[in-house]
């Protein structure tokens, strides 16, 4: 019976959407760094406030849009980590953004993400 009455008052979801932008900061030769439209290389998570515990997974769509529901309440959104050999082909630099979701209301978020050649390789921007 309490766990009626509990989901009867909770309060209802909203949603948080955004685009996944990447710069590629390609590497004075040609090599394996991903085009831009590799979205689906580049997972995000939606973490707790604190940054712990994992939310939610998501991967933007062949556009880099990406929406999901979420509960109300304060989040952090992040790209997934990449396992060692993947950070070793390349940096990938990406700010988390902190956003809050409020009932029956949509907040956007959108997530850039930089990458660049693995350390120690030269690129086009190095001095």
């Amino acid at each position: 019976m309490l766990a009626c009455a509990a989901s009867i008052k909770a309060a209802p979801q909203g949603f948080m959407e955004g685009h996944l932008k990447i710069v590629v900061i390609r590497a004075v030769e040609p090599d394996n760094i991903p085009l831009p439209e590799n979205y689906a290389e580049y997972p995000l998570i939606i973490l707790t406030q604190e940054g712990k515990r994992e939310i939610a997974r998501l991967t933007a769509d062949k556009s880099g849009n990406y929406r999901v529901a979420l509960p109300p309440g304060a989040y952090i959104l992040a790209v997934q980590e990449r396992s060692g050999e993947e950070r070793a082909a390349e940096r990938i630099h990406a700010t988390p953004q902190p956003f809050t979701v409020v009932s029956n209301q949509t907040v956007r978020v959108d997530m850039t993400i930089f990458i660049g050649p693995a350390k120690g390789q030269a690129s086009a921007y190095s001095d």
